[in-house]
């Protein structure tokens, strides 16, 4: 079932200031796929949404979904909700609003994540049925939603996100308005069956503003960062970090005549006409595709990898000084006075041990540079994101080691390396922990444990040997533990019991059947 609807119709239902009407010109016709009839929802599986986005005219969208984000050949990592990075970039701008328009239930996910992380702002939501997605009404309603919020005494910019079902049925965020009384609208569609991971997710809001700043810069003079302009010429760094890592890198520029730029994702729309008035660009997380191609058709180079340890800190300087057309002496004089002190901090934290390391946030294969650098045994290296050209020297750096890399890694190849090394210490994400320690290896989680400490210069040399040495040498506590639970939970003995469970011989397991689609987004 579809309805076709007359824009120009659907546009008279409200009055609205001529003003703040201005859009691109659109086709006559926009056709809504219907959810409720056809059985579309989070649950009918990656094919049939895509189907269905295409059917509704999404098909330049996850084209360049598609590009941008290519996904690996088992598909899909699995991985949280990819609309929570959107999300999370929105909820830490200052004044900015999000909306989130999708199922209630991923909405209450969405939400309860985002607060579960910090923040501290309402997170808008124009709930939807199949009659109002179906007619339209759901446009009407996420238009009038932008119109009440968009106060330019409140905020610089409203982001709206399309979710799974309306970018299935091709609900048409391009047709909102581009501004309203000054406040920037931005519309993306960041849906499970297109976007692979929450880290890329952060790339599609981040370069659609940038994107839009971009063109705000080309038109004439725009707003000051909040501290001024930087009087040196600054290297602008993509990819979110630990706090203390821009500082340092800032230290490591300081010596050839630079500075450290804004952050991409940045903290408020200010920060990005300073972060595109950047002299280069360092990809400290290099999967940020639309970030990248905005800076590049601003004219800026960009830098991969990051100042980790001493071989990347000492290949990164060089790669900055060429880019920002630094004399040679100045760079070498600059590794003359960091290196030595790395190479000492690595040297009073050694790391002793086999570890296998893996997660989603990007930063995977800088922080296994810096464990193989700090002396560990490192076999494995999986991250959920794709390969770019801007990782690949991280990625030749570590196989010339040895190390084992796999872009797009899927729970069960993190498992799978796990179990083939057996190390001393696997780093993951929570359900490798877990495995982990139900095998009696002492695991810690990558997002809390590890990349939320400093990685970069000398802070980033030694802060991964305390934690990661103390979480070695707990071996012994789980050999106890394992020792006193054995059989605890297994077999017959799983569940709750109010007497001494038996093993019961005639009971046989029901076949289970393959499930006929794969579940997206934050089911998955």
């Amino acid at each position: 079932m579809a309805v076709t609807l007359d824009i120009a119709d659907l546009r008279a239902r409200k009055e609205r200031p001529a003003s703040s009407l201005a859009a691109p010109a659109v086709p006559a016709e926009v056709v809504l796929a219907a959810t409720k009839d056809d059985g579309l929802g989070c649950h009918s599986g990656k094919a049939t949404m895509r189907a269905a986005a295409e059917a509704a005219g999404m098909s330049d969208t996850l084209e360049q979904l598609r590009k941008d984000y290519p996904q690996g050949p088992h598909d899909q990592p699995q991985s949280m909700c990819p609309a929570f990075g959107s999300l999370r970039v929105g909820l830490r701008m200052r004044r900015t609003a999000t909306i989130l328009s999708g199922s209630a239930c991923c909405v209450y996910g969405l939400t309860f994540t985002s607060h579960f992380y910090g923040a501290k702002r309402s997170v808008g939501y124009v709930p939807f049925n199949s009659e109002t997605l179906v007619t339209g009404k759901l446009f009407e309603d996420i238009r009038e939603a932008v119109f009440d919020v968009a106060k330019p005494a409140d905020y610089d910019a409203v982001v709206v996100i399309n979710l799974c079902v309306p970018t299935a049925s091709g609900v048409p965020l391009r047709l909102l308005p581009k501004q309203i009384d000054g406040v920037r609208i931005i519309g993306i569609d960041v849906p499970g069956f297109g976007v692979p991971t929450h880290a890329e997710a952060k790339d599609v809001l981040a370069g659609a503003m940038l994107k839009f700043a971009r063109t705000e810069a080309e038109q004439g003079p725009v707003q000051a960062p909040r501290a001024g302009r930087a009087e040196r010429p600054t290297v602008a760094l993509l990819g979110e970090m630990f706090p203390a890592d821009p500082v340092v890198i800032g230290a490591l520029l300081e010596p050839l005549g630079l500075a450290a730029g804004p952050v991409v994702p940045t903290r408020e729309w200010r920060e990005l006409y300073a972060a595109l008035d950047c002299t280069a660009v360092a990809a400290i997380h290099p999967f940020y595709t639309a970030s990248i191609r905005e800076f590049q058709t601003a004219g800026r180079p960009i830098v991969g990898s990051a100042p980790v340890g001493h071989d990347g800190t000492a290949d990164w300087l060089d790669r900055i000084g060429e880019a920002c057309a630094v004399p040679r002496a100045t760079v070498d004089a600059a590794k003359n006075r960091f290196l030595p002190m790395i190479r000492g901090a690595l040297a009073a934290n050694p790391i002793k041990g086999r570890i296998t390391l893996s997660g989603y946030e990007g930063s995977e294969l800088l922080v296994g540079r810096l464990l193989v650098e700090s002396g560990a045994d490192l076999r494995y290296v999986g991250t959920a994101c794709p390969r770019t050209p801007y990782s690949e020297a991280d990625q030749a750096w570590l196989e010339a080691r040895g190390v084992t890399v796999r872009y797009r890694a899927s729970l069960e190849h993190d498992l799978a390396a796990m179990m083939d090394f057996r190390p001393d210490l696997a780093i993951g994400t929570t359900p490798v922990v877990q495995k982990a320690k139900a095998h009696g290896i002492p695991a810690l989680y990558f997002t809390n444990l590890i990349s939320a400490r400093p990685l970069m210069g000398v802070a980033g040399a030694g802060s991964l040997a305390k934690v990661i040495n103390a979480a070695i040498g707990n071996q012994h506590r789980f050999d106890t533990m394992r020792d006193f639970f054995a059989g605890v939970g297994e077999g017959q003995s799983a569940g709750i019991w109010e007497d001494v469970p038996k093993l019961r011989q005639n009971v046989a397991a029901a076949p289970r059947g393959k499930a006929a689609h794969d579940p997206i987004g934050e089911m998955a």
